[in-house]
Order: C-alpha cells, then structure tokens, then sequence
C-alpha cells in the first residue's frame, strides 16, 4: 500500500504521546476556520483564469481548516479546499493539508518536532499561506516565484517533515527539511512539459525540500534560503509516443524582508534547474532560469494599502528572448512565451479583520506564466497585454 510507512508512523506518534486528556476535554482543542474568495479578471489579451479577455469570474476559492491538540505534543491540522480558476482548477474538493505534527524537544528557547502526513511546502515567505486573501503580497501573488498554474506541485507535499526553532529576545531562527513526493495533479503540467496533454500521467517520486528562516526585532528583518530538488516520472501507460521521462526541478530562492510602521519592502530571487531526460523517443531537455521580484508597500492608514512591485521571468539564462526556442520546430511558440516582465500597481482595504478587498493592475510584456490550457494556440497570444483584478475576501 502506498505510503505505508507513513500510516505506521502516525501509529507510533498517537501510541507514544504522553499525558493525554480526557475524550471531553481534547475535543475543546478543536479550532476551526475558513476563508472565500471571489474574484473578477479581465486582460486586454490573452486569458488567465477563465476567459479574462471578455471579463471572467472564474476564480473562486473556498476552504475550511481545523486544528485539533488532543495533548500538549501532538497536533493534527487539516484543511480542505474547493477551488476554481478557469481551465487550470477544476472546482473539485481536494485536502490541501493533512498532517500530524509531534512535539520531539520543547525547551524556553527552542522547539524541535516532526510533521507526518500532506504537507504545507515551506517555499520561500509566501507559500505557506498562499491560498488566504488576507496574508497574500496584492490579489495575485508573484507569478515568477509562485506559478497558480502549477499550484497544487509547489504547495504541500506528502512525507516527513523536520522542523526546529530557536528564539530568543530579538532573534528567531527555523529550519525545515521534508523527505516527501510532490502532488501532480496540476491540469497545466503535461501541457507545460510536453506541449499537450498526455494519456499517461505524472507521479512524484522521493524528493527533498529544505528552508531557514531568520527574523530580527520581531519581523523588522526576515531572510530566507529556500532549496529544493522536486522529482516527477512520467508513466505513459497507454502513450504511442512517449514511453517514458522523468522530470526534475531544483529551485533556489532568496528570500529578504524589511518592516516599518509604515512600509513593507519585500524581495525575492530564484534559480532554476529543470531537466526533462530518459523520454525515449524525445530528446532530453535542460535549462537554467531565474526569477525575481522586487516590492514596496505602503499603509496609508490601519485599513489601506497601496503596492508597487515588479516583477520578472526567464524561464532560459541562455535563451532570454526566446529566439532559439522559437526556432524549434517542436515547439512551434513565440519567443515571448519564454519570458514575462509585469509591473504591478495595488491598493488594499482591509475593511474588518474578516472582510477585505483588493484591486490590481498589471503591465505585462510575455506570457511565461500563462497556462496553454487556457491559450491553446501559443502563436495567437500578444506580448504586450495588460490584466486588472480585484478580490473579495471573507475569513471566520
């Protein structure tokens, strides 16, 4: 049975956690939460979350979360999302995270545990909590560090997960590492990596994930290094043409964060390696890519925000433009589906702290991170194009 070992683990955890309470009392340790989101697109060309080219409410996103501590140890945090964006998110219900966290050391300044199950990947700073309104950087998070379209991939996967923390009056320090596989159910990846969809499918296999997190002053200063080595197979099943592959993507980020009273500055930069190999038939594929983002925001007052970021895609170091790959008869794309530079304006109303909406415009120069499920003729999509969105958001 797949993951066994994981059920065996969650076994010993449940069997050796001491001083357990009573049935009454460990089901008063019930927290429950949610969030909603509905938001409208529109894109003076291409689509991204539906047709945004005529105007599109196709993204939408419900979630409900619990944590339950039956003892001071041990943890157990669920949360399960319905979520619709177009061609790219299907609406179906499906467990964002499920996980048991146990506590193997507590002192007054550290805390050591393990985490067991599907979980939240600890991808640079906005990851972890990307799916709620009220902690995302504007209405769309960066999309050349946090691809939507492959959200399911980056944000949890299932394993092992080791994390310790240290703190002390003006310094805090975290370290994760996971032994896990990554979650393939993304509709936009075979597209992605093959240039249409396959009758095979995806399966991740043993990866790693590492993050060390620093904060100074309570937040004042946040640093971040993020590494990973993601690895996928393609199982071809009943495929004519490709009979194998395997996939492999090794991202880098650094991550930096300055905090005032007022503004927020905000930067993040990423490395990439993917590398496509054994697929037969194909020719094997590897490219480096960087990615980064640079961002200012500012709070006029407790419940409004204004943002400014910019932020820029290479998917190829040796091929920014995209000329080389446009010669490729394989890939019969312009050379601007390679790249994308996006200048982003926001302003934020925190209305209540359960109620807050959100509008952005961006100006945008490629389309790196556009899914072709969505824009199925690459050679139609325009360079130049431009995309406004506003949010409404409940949390409880």
């Amino acid at each position: 049975m797949k993951h066994h070992w994981q059920l065996h683990l969650f076994t010993i955890l449940l069997a050796g956690s001491a001083g357990a309470v009573s049935a009454q009392d460990a089901l008063k340790e019930i927290d429950f939460h949610g969030f909603a989101t509905q938001s409208y697109l529109y894109s003076s060309e291409n689509n991204f979350f539906g047709e945004s080219s005529d105007g599109s409410f196709d993204f939408f996103e419900l979630g409900i979360n619990t944590l339950w501590a039956p003892t001071k140890k041990l943890k157990l945090a669920v949360q399960a999302v319905a979520r619709d964006a177009g061609n790219t998110d299907d609406r179906s219900i499906r467990l964002d995270y499920g996980f048991l966290e146990y506590q193997l050391l507590t002192t007054s300044s550290s805390n050591t545990g393990i985490r067991v199950g599907r979980v939240v990947n600890p991808l640079g700073f906005y990851n972890e909590s990307r799916d709620v309104a009220a902690t995302r950087p504007g209405t769309l998070l960066p999309q050349s560090i946090y691809f939507d379209v492959n959200r399911n991939l980056a944000l949890s996967s299932d394993g092992v997960f080791i994390f310790h923390d240290k703190f002390s009056e003006q310094n805090d320090l975290s370290f994760q590492l996971s032994i896990a596989e990554p979650r393939t159910r993304d509709p936009d990846l075979e597209p992605a990596l093959f240039g249409t969809s396959r009758p095979g499918s995806l399966e991740g296999t043993t990866s790693w994930l590492g993050r060390v997190l620093y904060e100074h002053d309570f937040g004042k200063i946040r640093l971040a290094l993020t590494a990973a080595d993601l690895n996928l197979e393609y199982q071809p099943k009943n495929d004519p043409i490709i009979r194998d592959g395997d996939l492999s993507f090794q991202p880098i980020i650094l991550s930096a964060q300055y905090n005032t009273e007022k503004w927020e500055l905000t930067t993040e930069w990423a490395r990439r390696k993917t590398e496509l190999t054994n697929l037969e038939v194909l020719p094997d594929w590897k490219l480096a890519g960087t990615s980064y983002f640079l961002q200012a925001a500012y709070r006029i007052s407790n419940s409004l925000t204004v943002q400014l970021r910019y932020d820029s895609l290479v998917w190829d170091n040796d091929d920014k433009k995209g000329e080389e790959f446009a010669s490729n008869p394989f890939y019969p794309y312009p050379g601007y589906t390679r790249y994308a530079k996006d200048w982003t304006l926001g302003l934020r109303w925190d209305i209540n702290q359960h109620l807050l909406i959100s509008a952005e415009v961006h100006d945008i120069k490629g389309t790196g991170w556009l899914s072709l499920l969505e824009n199925p003729n690459p050679a139609t999509m325009q360079k130049d194009w431009r995309l406004f969105a506003v949010t409404a958001s409940v949390r409880f």
